[in-house]
């Protein structure tokens, strides 16, 4: 954790704007320029300015959502590596019930696999101590917003911005991991029409889902605030994220694990 005495003034002028878009509902100019260089340690010194407002206003954390575990988004930002955000319980949605449009600024969409894990996860984690914390996996929705107008990013700004976090949808759990082999999930989102709107497998997020696990377990043990029981963990698109107009509606199918629907106001 960052020492409130250290936190440099461009640190803090970043997270007190993205801070006011999300209050106001209207997107900010990148945060870049105010910070005092573009490093992943002060990106993510950003989002934990904004996780520890966001507890103090009562703010429950839920888990974490794991991005950028493409190769193709990562070489469009030029980074070599994943990034995540934290969850919070309001951000949980029910896929039964409209998603109200006006709690996003510019959502985007895309299918994910959720692990829920049953046992905490910290210090060096291999795949198999990982999927051994894993109790439930879950076919799961992210709808990614931005606080910065037109999605104007490179890494630090989406570090900065809770990793571009918006909402999530869980579908009905598909059960215990075990051995499954989570490469050959193939998943389908279509539109309300029937249209298909993404379509990617699980090789698609960092070679495995479980490897993106992975990489988060040992990431946040290392920032000192390691996986926890009970906690949710998106993976990471599986597919193309979509952008949400009013009133559309989405369900995702993966291959092995369910369907997760969402639809919006």
């Amino acid at each position: 954790m960052t020492s409130a005495s250290t936190i440099d003034a461009g640190v803090r002028a970043a997270e007190e704007r993205l801070r006011q878009a999300q209050r106001t509902r209207v997107p900010c100019p990148p945060v870049r320029g105010l910070l005092p260089d573009t490093s992943v340690g002060t990106g993510y010194a950003v989002q934990e300015l904004l996780t520890r407002g966001r507890v103090a206003d009562g703010g429950r954390i839920a888990g974490r959502k794991i991005g950028l575990t493409s190769p193709a988004v990562q070489a469009q930002l030029g980074v070599d590596q994943p990034d995540f955000g934290v969850l919070f319980a309001d951000m949980a949605c029910p896929q039964d019930r409209p998603i109200d449009r006006d709690r996003l600024l510019q959502p985007r969409i895309e299918a994910e696999i959720a692990f829920v894990l049953a046992a905490d996860l910290d210090g060096d984690v291999d795949a198999a101590g990982a999927r051994a914390a894993v109790g439930e996996v879950v076919p799961a929705l992210e709808i990614v917003d931005s606080r910065i107008a037109g999605w104007d990013i490179t890494f630090v700004d989406t570090v900065a911005d809770n990793a571009s976090s918006g909402l999530y949808v869980l579908g009905d759990s598909a059960g215990p991991l075990g051995d499954r082999d989570l490469t050959a999930v193939e998943m389908t989102m279509t539109r309300a029409d029937g249209s298909v709107a993404s379509t990617g497998s699980g090789a698609a997020c960092l070679g495995d889902p479980v490897n993106a696990l992975v990489w988060l377990a040992r990431t946040a043990a290392e920032l000192g605030e390691p996986l926890r029981a009970g906690e949710v963990v998106l993976s990471g698109a599986l597919g193309p994220m979509v952008p949400v107009t009013p009133g559309d509606a989405f369900t995702a199918e993966l291959s092995g694990l369910g369907t997760v629907r969402a639809s919006f106001t």
